[in-house]
This record gives structure tokens, C-alpha cells and sequence, in this order.
């Protein structure tokens, strides 16, 4: 991971951590132990994802922990 993919990967976290008014490790423990989004959606996608608002990615995460189970 690059030093640009692990910050992005850390705005993701605080940022949805926000949204779902919970700690940043409850959301990196979502992201790594309860789905694998970290490694096979967050950082492989940085190049679209950075590019996109603080809306749009938070959003986008929220959806796909849905799907994955991982959120109601």
C-alpha cells in the first residue's frame, strides 16, 4: 500500500466512523475482519475513489458493507 492509498484508506475510515457515529476501529474492523473492503474494494479502486466527494465514498462504502452483511 502506498503512503497516498493509506491515507485515502484512513479518510475512508474516520469519514464512514462519522457517519455511522462509531469509533474508527469498529469501521476498520469492518472493512478487514467482517468483509475484506480494504483490500479488494478501497485500495485497489483508490485512482476512481479519490477522485470522487466525501458523500459519494461514504455512501458507496455504506452500500457495499450492506451487502456484504456487514450493516443493516
Amino acid at each position: 500500500m502506498t503512503e497516498n492509498e493509506q491515507e485515502f484508506a484512513i479518510f475512508c475510515i474516520e469519514n464512514l466512523a462519522e457517519k455511522l457515529g462509531v469509533g474508527g476501529e469498529v469501521v476498520y474492523k469492518m472493512l478487514t475482519r467482517d468483509s475484506d473492503l480494504l483490500d479488494t474494494y478501497i485500495v485497489p479502486n483508490y485512482a476512481a475513489l479519490h477522485t470522487q466527494g466525501r458523500d459519494y465514498i461514504v455512501n458507496d462504502l455504506a452500500e457495499l458493507l450492506k451487502k456484504e452483511g456487514v450493516l443493516r
